[in-house]
């Protein structure tokens, strides 16, 4: 019936199975939830204890393969027609998560679903409010508005989808860093006709990272991006920061932006880490940052 798989990177990840694994008896389903450590060194006796649960097993990498890859190596490993993925750091806002989701599995009317991301509504920490911000405007969406773009709305932190499906069209795995590989895997989706449908039942995203981390994890994501791009695996027609570069390449302005980037970089930074970040700000810091890839 169900294979829920949880890819684990220095996170505790005993909380979230524990709430998946009482859900999953409640719905009186075939179940089982593995959860597989990408090589980190935290958090391991915590984990270890997913093991002492009914249909739940938690094991190691011995190296560091990437999200992508890590997730296709645990589908590899299911037994069941679908299968859930979700992100260690995330937790269901309601009780009855799972119930819905077997609803659709039931129904059988739509191969992948994405049931949304919540974030807290009380600020966090002063250091954290861009990744709180960003994801706020940018992720926290309704299903009314995810609707409008069905696929490059659709999150891999909460989607459940057919075995099958993802057999034929797995991860990337070339994309071994932080980033865009939910946006790659979405659109070779729709490049073949499969589009994600959108339900209310979403996950809380409950790990925030400083704002300084997050900058640091969007210029590597920035780097899949331009790999992407540049090795032509998916057409980012719906990727705003890939439109503007485009135009940019057009009127061969991407070298003067990157120029540009280069003097007001550590300005634009100083901003970002800021108590009042401007995402304004945070979409020029992108796109100079990735005027400065492609410029390289």
């Amino acid at each position: 019936m169900l294979s829920i798989l949880i890819p684990v990177y220095n996170y505790n990840a005993f909380p979230l199975v524990l709430e998946l694994y009482k859900q999953c008896l409640e719905c009186n389903l075939e179940y089982e939830i593995i959860c597989q450590d990408d090589a980190s060194n935290a958090f391991l006796a915590e984990n270890n204890e997913i093991n002492a649960l009914e249909n739940c097993h938690f094991s190691s990498n011995e190296t560091n393969l990437g999200r992508g890859k890590n997730i296709n190596k645990m589908a590899k490993k299911a037994n069941y027609d679908w299968l859930l993925i979700l992100d260690c750091d995330t937790f269901p806002q309601n009780s009855d998560f799972i119930k819905k989701y077997y609803f659709k599995i039931q129904k059988n009317d739509s191969s992948i679903v994405f049931g949304g991301i919540l974030y807290e509504q009380k600020k966090p920490e002063k250091d954290q409010l861009l990744r709180w911000d960003y994801g706020h405007k940018r992720e926290s969406l309704s299903v009314k508005k995810r609707k409008r773009k069905p696929n490059s709305s659709a999150l891999t932190s909460n989607l459940l989808l057919k075995k099958e499906l993802f057999s034929q069209y797995p991860f990337d795995e070339n994309i071994t860093k932080y980033g865009y590989e939910d946006l790659c895997f979405m659109i070779t989706l729709e490049a073949n006709k499969i589009k994600a449908a959108h339900i209310e039942n979403p996950t809380f995203h409950l790990n925030l990272e400083t704002s300084a981390l997050f900058l640091d994890k969007t210029k590597t994501a920035l780097e899949n991006l331009a790999y992407i791009l540049n090795s032509k695996k998916a057409d980012l027609k719906d990727s705003k920061i890939i439109t503007v570069y485009s135009l940019l390449k057009k009127l061969k302005l991407t070298r003067f932006t990157a120029y540009l980037f280069n003097l007001f970089e550590d300005k634009i930074s100083a901003q970002l880490i800021s108590n009042k970040p401007s995402l304004l700000l945070f979409d020029l810091y992108k796109l100079g940052h990735f005027c400065k890839l492609q410029s390289e």
